[in-house]
């Protein structure tokens, strides 16, 4: 704004409010629906915490309370333990919607910016990379929390750790590349075209029939939140076979990412100034086959499920019945029943029999 930029600020300051919004809601609603809180201050001091848009730095404190008297306890409660992973888990979600209300929509705007400009301060480059990697950084501690839920010998490996993380980054910056690209050249329209994808990804994902929230009013705002994220990349919402919608969605996105950069070259042809953009446009191509084949190698060899068929000759992974193995303890523990049910529509698990929830806790179930 002091550089007379009045329109590009107010974006930024609208992506922080709306994101801020969001996250305090879900952080509100949680307390409202989970059982198992302990501690907790009266309904009204909640409510005056999330007004003040404080909810998730409470959440973040309650969290590492409760982490340091488990660290400092030679022999924790299970149930303390288990506390503190529940904790865990929604913070990872709430970073997750923070990074794709936020930082993603102010990382396209700030290279939109550069584009705009045709120059880059280094200030602004080292910000455009490392808001990219935590972007990428981010899918991956959401996919390290859901595998909580497995059996430690399913959990992720530094090489699963890299590639899931690798893909994901190769995926998300040429999409961010061309929305970017798109954004400089048609300013008006950038915004029709996100209402557009976003309403298509509302409609597929509500199809689907999500059940995150308790209140199906609420979920409606998870459909919207999840319908961003989709936007961007790829993210799953539902039980049943992924590979033909994971498919469905890459081949949708691919169409539509070319006929953004197709229509950026087309009409800045010839590239006279940003001559410079047009490898960058085939790297991007590059980085989105690559990340599609890494992404591939990793749901062909690394998936957990895939461990599980190995060793108890299980189903083919990406069919229903489909079983991954849960952890089993000796006494139960809090489980987050909104990341559980992720992690079933993530993994393609179902319970096993005997396996049920009782109050807000899965029976044989140690985090």
């Amino acid at each position: 704004m002091q550089a007379g930029h009045c329109l590009w600020g107010g974006l930024v300051l609208a992506l922080l409010g709306l994101s801020s919004l969001a996250m305090q809601f879900f952080s509100w609603a949680w307390y409202q629906t989970d059982d198992i809180e302990q501690d907790l201050p009266s309904g009204c001091c909640l409510a005056v915490v999330h007004l003040l848009q404080l909810g998730y730095l409470y959440r973040c404190l309650r969290m590492l309370r409760v982490g340091w008297r488990v660290c400092r306890a030679e022999t924790a409660p299970q149930q303390e333990r288990g506390y503190a992973v529940f904790l865990s888990h929604d913070i990872s979600m709430l970073r997750l919607f923070e990074t794709f209300l936020e930082s993603t929509p102010q990382l396209t705007l700030a290279l939109s910016i550069v584009l705009h400009t045709n120059k880059v301060e280094l200030f602004q480059g080292l910000g455009i990379c490392t808001a990219s990697l935590c972007v990428a950084w981010s899918l991956l501690d959401y996919h390290q929390s859901l595998r909580c839920f497995l059996l430690d010998k399913h959990e992720l490996g530094p090489l699963s750790s890299t590639i899931y993380f690798l893909w994901n980054f190769l995926l998300l910056c040429p999409r961010v590349l061309v929305v970017a690209l798109f954004a400089t050249l048609f300013p008006c329209y950038i915004g029709l075209h996100f209402l557009g994808i976003w309403a298509a990804m509302l409609l597929w994902v509500w199809l689907q029939g999500t059940a995150f929230m308790e209140c199906p009013r609420r979920e409606w705002l998870y459909r919207a939140t999840v319908a961003v994220i989709l936007y961007f990349c790829w993210f799953n919402v539902a039980k049943g076979q992924t590979r033909q919608r994971s498919a469905i969605y890459h081949g949708f996105i691919l169409v539509d990412s070319v006929l953004l950069a197709g229509s950026w070259l087309w009409y800045n042809a010839p590239l006279r100034e940003r001559s410079y953009l047009l490898p960058v446009l085939l790297a991007a191509l590059v980085c989105s086959v690559l990340g599609l084949l890494l992404r591939i190698t990793y749901y062909k060899w690394l998936h957990p499920t895939l461990q599980t068929r190995r060793q108890a000759s299980y189903d083919e992974v990406d069919t229903a019945e489909g079983l991954a193995d849960f952890r089993a303890g000796p006494a139960p523990a809090p489980v987050n029943r909104r990341m559980y049910q992720l992690s079933q529509n993530h993994f393609l698990v179902s319970l096993q029999a005997g396996q049920n929830w009782g109050n807000g806790v899965l029976d044989d179930m140690s985090l």
